[in-house]
């Protein structure tokens, strides 16, 4: 089934299944500090490993998920992008509970050429066009200020500020904002 959907279209970008050559860059993006920064904490391979199977069932059972980037140009595996039921509950807007996320994570040496906001826009359009979806979320740590950038330049507007459900309060990066977008 994964091959057979429809994948978003970017310029610059193709977005597609995951592969078993993504493990070792998707296990070194996930491994460094600066990328890992506002997460807990930088993840094992064998933790990234998890991840990608975590992303192939929700593929598998719902038609989407976080998915593998590469430059066309290149070949190159940057990072990934996509959708994805929120995986958690919490005192919010009303339909946020259950809705869908938009995020990336990109390899640092790809930061700054305008990726993220090219493969969220290809989402989102994505979204528009294969599900009945009325809004999409975006959320991070507010010490993520380039991530939130990308939120804001995808045309996602700001809700609020939260605490992360998931961590604990005192945790340094407890606090988040939360992005959404309609759709037109």
């Amino acid at each position: 089934m994964p091959d057979a959907i429809p994948f978003p279209l970017s310029p610059r970008l193709l977005l597609r299944p995951w592969r078993d050559a993504d493990r070792a860059p998707f296990a070194a993006l996930n491994a460094d500090p600066e990328v890992m920064a506002h997460f807990p904490k930088p993840l094992t391979h064998a933790e990234s490993d998890a991840g990608i199977e975590i992303s192939k069932q929700r593929l598998h059972e719902q038609g989407f998920g976080f998915m593998p980037a590469e430059r066309k140009d290149t070949g190159d595996f940057i990072g990934m992008v996509g959708v994805q039921r929120i995986p958690f509950q919490m005192d919010a807007p009303a339909d946020f509970n259950g809705g869908l996320e938009i995020g990336w994570r990109l390899a640092r040496e790809h930061w700054g050429h305008g990726f993220a906001s090219e493969a969220a826009k290809a989402w989102l359009d994505w979204v528009w066009a294969n599900t009945d979806e009325s809004r999409v979320w975006s959320f991070t740590a507010t010490s993520n200020t380039k991530s939130a950038a990308v939120m804001e330049r995808i045309g996602m507007r700001f809700v609020e500020r939260f605490a992360h459900p998931r961590l604990p309060e005192d945790h340094r990066l407890s606090q988040h904002v939360l992005y959404r977008i309609d759709r037109s």
